[in-house]
């Protein structure tokens, strides 16, 4: 499913005057490997994707992944002691920015149709957190025509993923998904928002495991889908 958020990625920047570019040679970010103390693994993850992509060639490194971009951003650090890539790790972190704070830092295409449908926001740990983004993601929720945005009470409370928590501290991770679906359900918002792949996987789960019917999208979704609604 996460392929069809990548093609709403790209046509959202496309919608906003980009030129997008997929770089065949990158891989994993290294994150989970970082979590996990597998630095050198991480580290070799790293320069790989540096090497995929050129410096100078382009304005802007973009992730629709919180937890990637927390330790995309991270690879001037991870590489430090790296004396043929240090400059280079610093220069790539430098141009990577979350799908969320690229968007919100431009002047946003208009052309959207209206999306009827209340919506709540799930902030990721790692963008909230980890890359102090907060108001960029209700900035565009709240720029979405027809839309309704209502706050979530403890929106920056952990939804239980958390990189691989959710498989090692499962009991935990289960009782915070709990008491996340509650507040969601709080709401009465139809769709919850977040902006990273492991929080919408969990919160998928709280909503078979607890009901409510809610839809779990993508901030960038939700923006494609006004733009289809312009299109009409």
């Amino acid at each position: 499913c996460f392929a069809r958020l990548n093609e709403a990625t790209v046509r959202v920047l496309q919608k906003n005057g980009c030129e997008v570019v997929v770089p065949e040679g990158q891989g994993c970010c290294g994150a989970l490997h970082v979590h996990s103390g597998l630095r050198e693994e991480a580290q070799r993850l790293a320069r790989r994707n540096i090497d995929a992509v050129p410096a100078g060639n382009f304005d802007a490194i973009i992730t629709n992944a919180a937890g990637c971009g927390s330790t995309l951003k991270e690879y001037g650090e991870l590489l430090e002691d790296d004396p043929a890539y240090a400059a280079k790790a610093r220069e790539f972190a430098g141009h990577m920015r979350d799908i969320t704070e690229f968007l919100a830092g431009i002047e946003l295409n208009p052309a959207m149709g209206p999306v009827n449908a209340t919506v709540t926001y799930q902030d990721a740990c790692h963008l909230a957190h980890g890359q102090r983004i907060r108001t960029a993601p209700r900035k565009l929720l709240t720029a979405i025509p027809g839309l309704t945005f209502r706050e979530m009470p403890g929106a920056d409370l952990c939804c239980g993923s958390a990189g691989i928590y959710n498989v090692v501290e499962n009991q935990m991770s289960m009782q915070l998904l709990a008491h996340k679906m509650e507040s969601a359900k709080a709401t009465g918002a139809s769709v919850i928002a977040a902006a990273n792949p492991g929080c919408m996987l969990q919160l998928e789960t709280g909503v078979r495991l607890h009901g409510g019917g809610q839809r779990v999208m993508h901030v960038v979704e939700l923006l494609d889908w006004a733009y289809k609604q312009g299109e009409g």
